[in-house]
């Protein structure tokens, strides 16, 4: 008798792929290939209207493992509240930010670039001042593509672009979403979280139309999952229903770890390079990478 056959005798079949939080079965993704060349960038934006998701913290661990794996990454604070800035112990306070960029031919790209502590990601920082420039863009022509032409000066330079947006669907936002080949959406797995989703594609959907027709989803990332509880379970299985394989299947899941990193100024991949979140990082840079939303 056959090993199918003696299972099948007694009720049983062999056991199926172990499933991962999204109910996909498991996998590593496989270490890209390094680059020949660099540029042009391909332009991401984080968002999602809702604050304290994850935005600025995955902007700047996907940044810092990007560049782990050979990628010349640039990160744009544009949130006036500066956290991807303080998060990565840059200067924000007399130099140039990309509030200058915006409303400021006589200032370069590289005037406002500063380096990091991790190789191969800079970053242009923010500082409150920003919160004042979409009263001052309301009146301009265009208004909704002045960061794609700052970023436009400076793409050549690098692989990746990735923008931290403000919890916000005003024009800033508007303006990065016009500026971008790609938007990943960093979602809390708690129910608040869930219901401005739709409202975000949604306005992702009329920039497509009527701004940028070249921007996609390049997936829904769930932040701060407790496998422990039923309530981060269930919200991740809604998420999953509702999008497909729009959900990333690399999951973050919440640790204190992350603000010890932030206090810190550096990436949790150097502040804590062994750590399980660290690892979820570099599987998401992975994972962006085997998707072709990364080169």
């Amino acid at each position: 008798m056959t090993q199918h056959q003696q299972d099948s005798a007694v009720g049983t079949t062999s056991p199926g792929p172990e499933l991962g939080p999204t109910g996909r079965p498991s996998r590593e993704f496989p270490d890209p290939a390094a680059l020949a060349s660099h540029g042009p960038a391909r332009i991401i934006a984080l968002c999602n209207q809702k604050g304290g998701v994850g935005k600025t913290t995955t902007t700047i661990n996907l940044g810092a493992t990007l560049a782990e794996y050979g990628r010349r990454v640039l990160a744009i604070d544009f949130d006036p509240q500066g956290a991807l800035s303080a998060g990565l112990g840059v200067q924000t306070h007399d130099v140039p930010t990309i509030y200058d960029l915006l409303l400021s031919r006589q200032f370069e790209p590289k005037d406002a670039i500063q380096r990091t502590s991790v190789e191969g990601l800079d970053v242009i920082p923010a500082n409150i001042d920003l919160s004042a420039a979409e009263v001052h863009l309301v009146t301009e022509v265009a208004r909704e593509q002045i960061l794609a032409g700052v970023l436009r000066r400076v793409s050549a330079d690098y692989d990746v672009i990735l923008i931290d947006c403000q919890p916000s669907l005003g024009l800033l936002t508007v303006n990065a979403l016009t500026a971008s080949h790609g938007v990943i959406i960093p979602l809390e797995c708690e129910f608040f979280a869930l219901r401005g989703v739709a409202l975000l594609i949604e306005t992702i959907d009329k920039v497509r139309d009527r701004l940028n027709p070249a921007i996609e989803l390049d997936g829904i990332l769930a932040t701060m999952y407790d496998a422990r509880t039923l309530h981060s379970r269930e919200v991740l299985e809604r998420v999953v229903d509702a999008f497909g394989d729009k959900v990333l299947e690399t999951v973050i899941t919440r640790t204190v770890k992350f603000p010890d990193a932030t206090v810190a100024a550096t990436p949790i991949t150097e502040f804590a390079p062994e750590h399980q979140a660290s690892k979820a990082y570099r599987q998401l840079a992975r994972e962006l990478v085997f998707r072709g939303a990364v080169a």
